[in-house]
């Protein structure tokens, strides 16, 4: 008798123990569920307190031309309007080398001198995955190539670039390829750490600016990015679309970066957001065709204020806004607010 009633007060603990478990599990789901597809993310307080030059901004004419605008138009805007002072530009491989050889840098130019004349300092990034889609921008000749005639191309190519921007002293960094290691997004090779090493290796001997070298925030753990670079670059985005997910907003306290970068030793005064999210994700097709809803899941002027307050957070030395093109594109097509936004932190 007393064994049997032994027995039944342990299947009834091991019942109330199954449901603390399960309920537990609940909470956690539920908890998640909330933090990435409901709760905003918003850090507390935004006063938007920051040093002089902190922000600036990616400038792509690939991307100005996706969105139907006049890059020369859009980039003195940013320049005199805005009035930013520190640029990211990318130098896509098939805009200065259309034919193998035969090299044109007249737009690229033009960008750093007016830059130049107004006390900008840049970050040219080169190489052959660089920023905006498809992220590999090899010429039509090259893409016909095996892979190690077109490593081949590249190496020849970086030398070009660099030692015919050397002696530009407004340009104050060099940044090797754009997210080297992350094999997850782009129509880009498999990452090949060892020709990247070459690459490295080949802008060093030609300059002695320092190289940034980037990574995704979120999905990657900076590693081998530390040990490559002189200076580190992180993106950092706060709502992201995927075919499972759909709109996920990363529940990420912004001292996550800071824990990162001293786990893999980079120094404080290295560390970059080199791509603060500024604009829409876009899940489908061309940005141009994103509609106001649709735009809206991932970002609006709420969102933009509440990014920037989180990258000053973050605690990095500077952060290179990502979207400039769609602000000047939104103004243009009355919708000034993310412009007139911008216009308060550069000035």
């Amino acid at each position: 008798m007393n064994k049997k009633i032994t027995e039944q007060e342990n299947n009834s603990k091991k019942k109330r123990r199954a449901r603390i478990w399960y309920s537990l599990l609940i909470l956690i789901f539920i908890l998640a569920f909330y933090f990435v597809k409901i709760a905003d993310n918003y850090p507390l307080k935004q006063d938007l307190n920051f040093p002089p030059r902190f922000f600036g901004v990616t400038f792509s004419d690939k991307f100005c031309a996706e969105l139907g605008l006049d890059w020369k138009e859009v980039y003195l805007a940013i320049l005199d309007d805005l009035q930013v002072k520190e640029i990211r530009i990318p130098i896509y491989w098939d805009e200065i080398e259309p034919e193998r050889g035969v090299f044109d840098f007249s737009s690229f130019d033009y960008m750093i001198q007016e830059g130049a004349k107004r006390d900008v300092r840049f970050i040219i990034s080169i190489g052959w995955r660089l920023p905006r889609w498809p992220e590999c921008h090899a010429p039509e000749w090259a893409q016909a190539k095996s892979l190690a005639a077109t490593q081949a191309n590249v190496l020849k190519m970086l030398e070009t670039v660099v030692n015919h921007y050397k002696d530009e002293e407004s340009i104050i960094a060099w940044q090797v390829e754009n997210e080297p290691f992350f094999d997850f997004f782009g129509v880009c090779p498999p990452s090949d750490e060892n020709f990247f090493k070459r690459e490295v290796e080949l802008v060093k001997n030609n300059d002695d600016r320092p190289i940034i070298v980037s990574a995704t925030g979120e999905l990657s753990w900076w590693k081998k990015e530390a040990e490559y670079g002189d200076w580190f670059g992180s993106t950092v985005y706060r709502v992201v679309w995927g075919p499972y997910t759909k709109y996920f907003r990363y529940p990420i306290p912004a001292w996550f970066y800071r824990l990162k970068a001293d786990l893999v030793g980079i120094d404080p005064e290295n560390r970059y957001i080199i791509e603060l999210q500024a604009e829409p994700w876009v899940p489908y097709g061309n940005m141009i065709y994103l509609s106001k809803e649709e735009a809206d899941k991932s970002f609006n002027p709420e969102q933009f204020k509440a990014n920037l307050q989180y990258a000053i957070n973050v605690g990095f030395k500077k952060a290179y806004l990502w979207g400039a093109e769609w602000w000047y594109y939104q103004y243009k097509n009355d919708d000034p607010a993310y412009w007139e936004l911008a216009r308060t932190i550069f000035k």
